[in-house]
């Protein structure tokens, strides 16, 4: 196995030292995968959810804010541009 390749496609920036730990666990963690692969569940339904609990969700309902309203939001924000509330970048 090429590690090299398979972090590539995995897109992950590795260093030489877990690189060489990784080839010498690739062939243990694979024969593991293979040996999961031994196992017949062919007749057993897919699990999402094991607990019973259920997602509650409320509609999103956007309510209208009057002009001073929205003023008196914006005096608390630390950054506006245009009337829009600025952030920094996440990505």
């Amino acid at each position: 196995m090429d590690i090299n390749h398979i972090a590539k496609l995995a897109r992950l920036g590795l260093s030489e030292k877990e690189k060489e730990k990784l080839e010498k666990e690739l062939p243990s963690i694979l024969k593991f995968v293979d040996k999961l692969n031994e196992v017949k569940a062919d007749k057993i339904d897919p699990t999402t959810q094991v607990t019973g609990l259920e997602n509650v969700v409320r509609k999103d309902k956007a309510r209208v804010k009057s002009k001073q309203e929205t003023e008196k939001l914006l005096k608390l924000v630390p950054n506006i541009k245009d009337r829009h509330v600025k952030v920094k970048a996440i990505l």
